[in-house]
């Protein structure tokens, strides 16, 4: 008798196992198939800074408009742990640059830009944004030939770079670089010791122009949309190299020991619109839809929390560069000049 009774506790114990995991099983399938009532949204470094935080919120307001879902936000200090997280379906959007997204997507194919910022006219047309190699205003004429500018001089300086993984902060002016100087690849531009004397990477496009302008490298890059918050250009325009740029009289963090600081534009480069990215596995049909018909609207392209005007002094997601920029649904094919420009 004891040792049926024994027997049978013991089954019920195996059973009652086997229920838990089977449940755990089907509530991680469920997760992964995108039927799960919560969403997250991952943030590069720059879009994770205090600044963004109202324009993040209006985002996360948004998202739980469209889809009825309670939506969370993860910030990252580390352009891979947003990588990671969307390629892993632990998040299931990410806000981020095309060379991220072209990593996450070599890492899996369910992980699909979906909608970008379009160009002034409202269309694909002029959907980018600008790179630069910087340099110090008191220290500009090095970089010129006569009347122009060039990057000769670049070579055996010190250099700051956003992150490896980030577009507009490495791989456009990398490229240029390798271009410029014929190099057989750019192994050896990631590295102090080889093409340039030290490397630093300031892990968001803030942390790269706070690393000349505080003198600890010659030359940076960065970007204009991370950096028009804090700069203004006080001579030239945007899209012209050898264009003044000046931090803010009232710049927040980190630009307010720097106020009134000038660099000088040395090289001026078109990068292609970051998407908003979505993992296809871990988000239903039902949700993607309703993202995209809700952020293809007026209740988000008029909307100021989301979209302010070039060199606003607020910080947006997006930009609202004329009256008819918008979201635009888009595919990985719109994304094959970056994939050949990162070699994947």
């Amino acid at each position: 008798m004891k040792k049926g009774r024994l027997l049978t506790v013991c089954l019920g114990l195996m059973l009652l196992l086997v229920g838990i995991v089977t449940g755990c099983s089907n509530q991680s399938s469920a997760s992964s198939n995108g039927k799960s009532d919560k969403l997250t949204i991952v943030f590069y470094p720059n879009e994770s800074a205090k600044n963004f935080s109202a324009s993040r919120e209006e985002l996360k307001k948004q998202l739980h408009e469209a889809t009825g879902k309670k939506v969370e936000i993860q910030t990252t200090t580390d352009y891979n742990v947003a990588i990671e997280a969307i390629s892993s379906g632990k998040a299931q959007l990410a806000f981020m640059g095309a060379d991220g997204y072209i990593q996450a997507h070599h890492q899996n194919a369910k992980v699909q830009p979906l909608l970008i910022q379009s160009g002034e006219d409202g269309t694909e047309k002029g959907a980018s944004y600008r790179s630069y190699l910087m340099v110090p205003k008191d220290k500009v004429d090095a970089y010129k030939s006569g009347s122009d500018f060039n990057i000769d001089k670049i070579k055996g300086e010190k250099i700051s770079f956003v992150s490896s993984s980030s577009t507009s902060g490495f791989a456009v002016p990398t490229d240029e670089i390798q271009k410029h100087f014929k190099l057989k690849n750019k192994d050896e531009l990631s590295e102090g010791g080889k093409f340039f004397d030290k490397v630093l990477y300031g892990n968001s496009h803030p942390g790269s122009a706070v690393n000349l302008l505080k003198g600890d490298v010659d030359v940076a890059a960065f970007d204009d949309i991370d950096l028009a918050p804090f700069m203004d250009v006080s001579e030239g325009s945007y899209d012209k190299v050898g264009s003044t740029f000046k931090v803010k009289a009232d710049a927040d963090a980190p630009f307010t020991d720097y106020r009134g600081k000038e660099v000088v534009s040395i090289s001026v480069l078109p990068v292609q619109n970051g998407p908003l990215v979505v993992n296809t596995k871990a988000m239903s049909d039902k949700d993607r839809k309703a993202i995209e018909d809700r952020f293809t609207s007026k209740d988000v392209t008029e909307n100021d929390k989301l979209f302010g005007k070039e060199g606003s002094k607020t910080a947006t997601l997006w930009q609202k560069k004329s009256a008819k920029t918008t979201l635009l649904k888009v595919t990985d094919k719109w994304y094959k000049p970056t994939h050949e420009l990162v070699g994947k």
